[in-house]
């Protein structure tokens, strides 16, 4: 097993390759939230925590050209769910930044994600002695927020393409996922924008945060 305390910080992933049904279509990461796109957010949170960042997105991948990041789209087909990103991710990491042996995935419509995720992600991981590790807030797992090694790629693949399994945690429980927690108070780290409704949670927690004192 690897841990980021002793390789290179780990390759980030923005999963940004949903269909964003419930906000009628469209990139839920170039949402506005407190003046700045989701997107913008993430980067900004992700970018010191990383040895680089990729953006995991299919269809014309011009659309992010502004971030000057790579753009890598799902290998397996139609639209196979977030398994299918974090392999994405998986294989550019081999292939681009073989000195890296850890993604982090996070969702490209979480705006505003912890700026210790990988610290305690990689903690986690140690303390519990598994190849995996992801994030819990309150009594909500993200399993979409992971810490993932590189070498299990060729079993994500198998599990994907030739078993069909697409559940992420029926794929970690597998090999061990520790669990790294977060509170929900004043705000949730994973409040993730899927519906209308989420916009204005999120820009009322965006306000409090421009109030707030320095």
């Amino acid at each position: 097993m690897t841990t980021v305390a002793n390789q290179h910080p780990p390759l980030g992933l923005i999963l940004a390759g949903g269909l964003a049904r419930r906000m009628g279509g469209g990139d839920k990461a170039r949402i506005m939230i407190g003046g700045r796109t989701i997107l913008d957010r993430v980067l900004a949170t992700m970018t010191p925590q990383c040895t680089r960042l990729v953006i995991n997105a299919n269809g014309d991948p011009a659309r992010f050209g502004d971030t000057c990041l790579p753009v890598v789209a799902d290998s397996v087909p139609d639209f196979a769910g977030p398994l299918a990103g974090i392999l994405a991710g998986l294989d550019w990491a081999a292939a681009q930044a073989p000195d890296i042996a850890d993604i982090v995935s996070v969702p490209g419509d979480c705006p505003f994600l912890p700026s210790d995720l990988v610290a305690r992600l990689a903690a986690a991981r140690v303390q519990a002695k598994t190849p995996l590790a992801c994030a819990r807030s309150g009594d909500w797992r993200h399993p979409v927020v992971g810490l993932w090694p590189v070498a299990l790629r060729e079993d994500l693949r198998h599990a994907l393409l030739v078993e069909g399994l697409h559940k992420i945690e029926m794929w970690t429980a597998r090999h061990g996922a520790a669990i790294a927690d977060w509170p929900t108070e004043p705000v949730d780290p994973f409040l993730n924008v899927n519906t209308p409704g989420d916009v204005a949670a999120a820009e009322r927690v965006a306000a409090r945060e421009r109030s707030a004192p320095a």
